[in-house]
């Protein structure tokens, strides 16, 4: 590579004449000085730092024949003397012939060891009669092209200087410089670039995975900002403007879309704990996107994987983990439908664009694992290592059927860093365009160039970025075309397709990507979504929202903010959790059984808002030779609970031997799995004991046998008032009572008895109704205290359940 040109040019003889002289009678006084010390400080050294200079504008940033260049800004003296006599000069350059001449000169742009260049002098310069310590004056020259002196078409080093003096050195002397590019093309070029610019519209994660009650699920936002940046003024409000008038190519993230979307219908925004305010900011989501619908109508759209995935992170830490492909896939789907829903256009989903082009073989093959067969690269991942002289075309088959879109490192980073300084910004812009020219008469083979900026650039980048865009647009060497052509592209054959190694990708890009531990996290939250959602009787309310929060989890724009990442995914983990936890069984205390079979019932709350099936409940006994469920040691029922309800399900059991027994109820989805935690009840058990049947059975036997015994004296009694009266009497007495039969009017049980003959043995003497009243008294068997309680199977002998009341507010179902 050539080395950079310093600035060149012959100053007039008057103004040589002069400054030789100056130089003579300002040196006479020093030389006896200089015979004394040891060391000298070279006059041009000595002022380095006093005077800066700022190129705030130059227009037009590539002139052509006719033109009149106009170049503004601000000199400031930053020394501790005031510089009289000072002037601001435009000085012209050497022509750069190569793009690395072009970098080492931006490097030392405002270094006075430099070339100067040539002063066009005359009339296009401004004077200051004195500048004063700390203080900034404006300058503003225009010159007519044809003034510069310059020649063939190329990139010129441009220089504006300030000259004066101070009173430590009373001559004139030039004491602050700044530099840039003027690209020349006077004329249209005889092959002209085909450039590709991408324009992002991209932003940070801003929705949860939280949504409210009712069928349009209000979205629930993290904060406000992206209201900030889609209004009038913000961010992203500035890219829309800006690129609306630009012949650009728009690489959209669905998810900003999808946001902003929201935003045009009730949102809220998350408060602290677990408050949330209302958003007020539908007015400008729905210019904003009114806006974009009109900007893309007629230009080329491409749309990442909704979210935009960190491929890089996923293809070094993410495969490892089952599941973590499928979720790339899901979000490329979901791109298109979103991208036509909400601006009425079908976007290309081909590309693939890993963080700042950086490729190594798993990247590759995991950005195209989701369909993608074109990946955008970047020259400083994709280095030409073939000796070629001149920056070969973007498009580069890499084998398997894709195609590596490599993107100019110069030009994609042209606009990086801090350009909040309009000098930061118009140097910005005439060295990307430099690089443009250059990169043109390198050879007369037209090529399809592609420029890949960084994803989200600052207003003020952004702003540099249309102005060069512009510039290019109006210049005689530049033309636009589409992304999708400048892959199809016939490639370069002597252009390198080998793909670095993963030990080429760039440590610093690698400490910002998402850990492992990430990726676990990811696909736990995942399974614990499989299970909820197949008790649901919508689970898309579910699906949807989650679905999405997982994609933003994998987003580019948690590099560098590995605590923020964090805390989302902890987020959108917990809240699954939340909803799945709101239905469960209700916990149950001691449950007595007194008898040999009862019903036991358990309750199962569902305080979601939708109705949950396709669960099953499974009531287990830990000692099945004690208590059975349903004749087996457990017995399950399927669950169907409405939203908002409780339900109890109640289980037969049968007792075989007294004692205490642990009972689990569990619930489980219909496939087997286990859902929500178990609860777990003890059952006491109070069986009947043979014993207790024995004292049962012996006073049943007495009252059997008194019963008995009172028939068969009343039979007795009523055959001898027959033989004693000689048959019957006139009112029908003379048939014996059947047993049970009712007693003839006027006849008592104790006189009936005391005509037997051996009343005195059953009665005594004295009282016989009080005698057999003890008689029936000692027939009957008398229950203890502490007898136990007969058997109950009629109705269950279970505590009663009080299930605790639903939450108000949503609960899921989403």
């Amino acid at each position: 590579m050539a080395e950079a040109a310093d600035f060149q040019g012959t100053p007039s003889p008057a103004r040589r004449w002069l400054r030789r002289t100056g130089a003579l009678l300002a040196g006479a006084p020093l030389l006896a000085g200089l015979m004394q010390l040891p060391t000298a400080v070279p006059a041009q050294a000595a002022g380095s730092d006093t005077v800066s200079v700022a190129l705030d504008s130059l227009s037009p940033s590539a002139p052509s024949d006719g033109d009149t260049l106009t170049v503004s800004g601000t000199v400031t003296n930053n020394g501790k003397q005031a510089v009289t006599d000072a002037h601001v000069d435009l000085r012209t350059g050497a022509l750069l012939s190569t793009r690395s001449e072009i970098d080492t000169a931006a490097r030392h742009s405002d270094d006075l060891q430099s070339g100067l260049g040539t002063e066009v002098g005359g009339k296009y310069t401004e004077d200051f009669a004195s500048l004063s310590p700390g203080v900034a004056e404006h300058f503003s020259i225009s010159v007519p092209v044809d003034k510069l002196d310059l020649g063939q078409d190329g990139v010129y080093q441009f220089g504006v200087s300030l000259s004066g003096k101070t009173a430590a050195q009373q001559w004139d002397q030039v004491l602050g410089i700044q530099r840039t590019f003027l690209p020349w093309q006077s004329s249209e070029a005889d092959t002209k670039t085909k450039t590709t610019y991408l324009w992002p519209l991209i932003s940070t994660v801003h929705v949860t995975a939280k949504t409210g009650a009712g069928e349009l699920q209000t979205p629930v936002f993290q904060n406000d900002d992206l209201a900030k940046e889609i209004a009038p003024g913000g961010r992203l409000a500035q890219m829309l403007a800006l690129g609306k008038d630009l012949d650009v190519t728009w690489v959209i993230d669905p998810d900003l879309l999808a946001s902003v979307d929201a935003m045009t219908r009730n949102y809220r925004i998350q408060g602290a704990g677990d408050t949330t305010t209302a958003g007020t900011h539908q007015a400008v989501a729905k210019q904003f996107l009114a806006g974009l619908q009109d900007a893309v109508a007629d230009k080329e759209v491409v749309a990442l994987p909704f979210a935009d995935p960190d491929l890089a992170s996923l293809a070094h830490n993410g495969t490892s983990v089952t599941g973590s492909l499928s979720h790339l896939k899901d979000a490329t789907d979901v791109a298109t439908t979103t991208v036509k829903t909400v601006l009425h256009v079908t976007p290309n989903t081909d590309f693939a664009w890993p963080v700042d082009g950086a490729v190594d073989p798993s990247i590759i093959k995991v950005a195209t694992s989701a369909g993608a067969d074109k990946v955008i690269a970047r020259s400083d991942s994709l280095q030409e290592t073939g000796g070629l002289t001149y920056t070969p075309s973007a498009a580069r088959p890499i084998g398997g059927g894709t195609t590596a879109v490599v993107a100019d490192a110069r030009l994609s980073t042209a606009f990086q860093g801090d350009l909040t300084d309009a000098d930061a910004s118009t140097l910005a812009v005439q060295q990307f365009l430099a690089q443009s020219l250059a990169l043109n008469t390198q050879t007369g083979k037209q090529r399809s160039i592609v420029v890949a900026p960084q994803r989200m650039p600052s207003i003020s980048q952004a702003e540099a970025m249309a102005t060069a865009i512009t510039a290019l647009q109006d210049g005689n060497w530049s033309q636009s075309q589409d992304l999708e052509a400048a892959a199809k592209a016939k490639p370069d054959p002597a252009a390198t397709t080998k793909i670095p190694s993963s030990s080429a990708y760039p440590s610093a890009l690698r400490k910002q990507q998402l850990p492992r531990t990430a990726f676990e996290q990811i696909a736990r939250t995942q399974d614990k979504l499989d299970s909820f959602q197949v008790i649901l009787t919508d689970e898309s309310r579910v699906v949807t929202p989650f679905g999405r929060a997982i994609n933003r989890e994998m987003s580019t724009s948690w590099r560098g903010q590995g605590s923020e990442a964090d805390s989302f995914r902890t987020s959108v983990e917990s809240w699954l959790d939340d909803l799945t936890s709101q239905v469960k069984l209700i916990d149950k205390s001691e449950t007595k059984l007194s008898g040999r079979s009862a019903t036991i019932p358990v309750t199962v709350q569902n305080n979601l808002v939708q109705g949950v099936d396709h669960l099953v409940l499974r009531l287990t006994s830990t000692m099945p030779t004690r208590l059975e469920i349903g004749g087996k040691p457990y017995y399950e029922q399927p669950v169907e609970v409405s939203g908002g309800h409780s339900q109890s399900v109640k289980f037969s059991t049968s007792a075989n031997a007294n004692g205490r027994v642990e009972v689990t109820a569990q619930l489980y989805t219909e496939d087997g799995q286990e859902y929500g935690a178990p609860v777990r009840f003890d059952v006491k058990v109070t069986e009947v004991t043979p014993t207790v049947m024995l004292v049962i059975g012996g006073g049943v036997l007495l009252l059997v046998l008194a019963g008995f015994r009172m028939y068969t004296q009343r039979k007795r009694a009523a055959a001898r008032r027959a033989d004693e009266g000689g048959g019957p009497d006139a009112e029908g007495e003379g048939t014996p009572d059947a047993p049970g039969a009712p007693e003839a009017p006027g006849t008592s049980e104790a006189t009936s008895l005391g005509d037997t003959e051996d009343a005195e043995d059953v009665h005594g003497p004295g009282n016989p109704a009080a005698h057999e009243d003890r008689l029936q008294e000692e027939s009957v068997a008398r229950p203890r205290e502490d007898d136990p309680e007969q058997p109950s199977d009629p109705t269950p002998d279970t505590a009663p359940e009080s299930a605790d009341p639903s939450e108000t507010g949503e609960r899921v179902d989403r």
